[in-house]
């Protein structure tokens, strides 16, 4: 469902947790679980597989717990760096309750996270950010936080085709993965080549003042894009400027995988450090999926399907992936929920009071264009 222009500033009204969205939402991912986690086992001969979820170690589970909060922790710690730094300055309060909101978001929209990313439009746009700024800085803020999962797949797919470090080998498990992956880097390197005066170029070559306009609206797209590029490229580069993002956003990743070994250590399997990140990276892929809320289903079958693959026995890995997901998905889901009441209710204050948008201006603000060529 689209959003619906709300007010003069730009902000939008989502039409979240509506009676309707959730019933449908928990109708979708109780068949996806029961399909997976209990037809599908049946299917291929594991009927028991599940019972061993009361064979798992409390204290592991704990340990995936900790893992999980150090991945909110540094998911929040990226964000306020790329997104809540200086051109609109957040408190740290507010950046956790639009990132846990946006977690909840995740659970009603499909496609790799569509919702959290709608929703944490809507949230700086109603916090007075212009468009601009909130195009380039989201967009710097997913390149930093999904640049460590090609060169991941890179790096152990090398270290295991070349038996550097212990597991399968196969192609299909680390070459191929590892050549799609630099390529998809090598077009986010190309993307950021896109000059920022793209929309006056392209304009200039159109006939007639409508199909200028047209024509200049459209290469806004890419020309945003790429200086979102540029500014994350340029806080990797300069650590004394983007440290806090680059070190947030390698430890969610890190913490996630965090979880997934302790969820596999939770039933006694030793599972080596390079499957569990290939496993992992490879098994995220089918979030992508798009008819699947949050990728509910896609992404526990991708991550079985991935391990047993590598040769983790079937009868471990369901209980395994399951533990994970409940841990990394499904326990943040309720503290979001009441994250995004509580953005409703700062929203409210911040269109009364002036806030945040009047921390974040200031008489020498640098244009969005001149400072993403700055930091290139």
């Amino acid at each position: 469902m689209s959003p619906e222009p709300a007010n003069g500033n730009g902000g939008y009204e989502l039409p979240l947790f509506t009676p309707r969205r959730v019933v449908q939402t928990l109708l979708a991912v109780i068949a996806l679980l029961i399909g997976i986690y209990f037809l599908f086992p049946k299917l291929v001969g594991l009927g028991d597989a599940l019972s061993k979820l009361g064979d798992a170690d409390a204290v592991w589970i704990g340990i995936a717990i900790g893992f999980n909060l150090i991945a909110i922790a540094t998911y929040i710690a990226l964000f306020k760096a790329v997104v809540g730094g200086d051109v609109l300055r957040l408190k740290w309060q507010e950046t956790y309750e639009i990132n846990m909101a946006g977690v909840a978001a995740t659970l009603l929209f499909s496609a790799a996270g569509a919702g959290g990313i709608a929703l944490t439009y809507w949230a700086l746009r109603k916090a007075g950010m212009r468009r601009r700024d909130v195009g380039r800085r989201m967009v710097a803020f997913l390149a930093l936080h999904y640049v460590f999962y090609p060169i991941a797949l890179i790096v152990f797919g090398v270290l295991l085709r070349t038996g550097v470090l212990p597991g399968e080998d196969s192609v299909e498990l680390t070459v191929v993965p590892a050549a799609v992956a630099g390529v998809l880097l090598v077009l986010g390197l190309l993307l950021a080549l896109i000059p920022p005066d793209l929309s006056q170029r392209v304009a200039a070559h159109a006939r007639g003042e409508r199909a200028q306009t047209i024509a200049a609206n459209l290469a806004k797209v890419p020309a945003i894009a790429a200086e979102g590029f540029r500014f994350a490229i340029g806080l990797f580069a300069h650590p004394s400027r983007g440290g806090l993002a680059v070190i947030g956003a390698a430890g969610f990743w890190a913490a996630n995988i965090g979880i997934l070994w302790a969820s596999f250590q939770a039933f006694g399997v030793e599972v080596p450090l390079a499957v569990v990140v290939q496993g992992f990276f490879l098994g995220m892929v089918a979030n992508l999926f798009p008819l699947a809320p949050a990728g509910v289903g896609a992404v526990d079958a991708g991550m079985i399907g991935a391990f047993v693959l590598f040769g983790i026995p079937e009868e471990t890995v369901f209980p395994a992936i399951l533990i994970y997901r409940l841990v990394a998905f499904w326990l943040p889901i309720p503290p979001g929920i009441v994250a995004f009441f509580q953005l409703r209710k700062r929203v409210v204050r911040w269109e009364e009071e002036g806030l945040p948008a009047d921390r974040g201006r200031r008489p020498h603000e640098v244009p969005a264009s001149a400072e993403a060529g700055k930091v290139a």
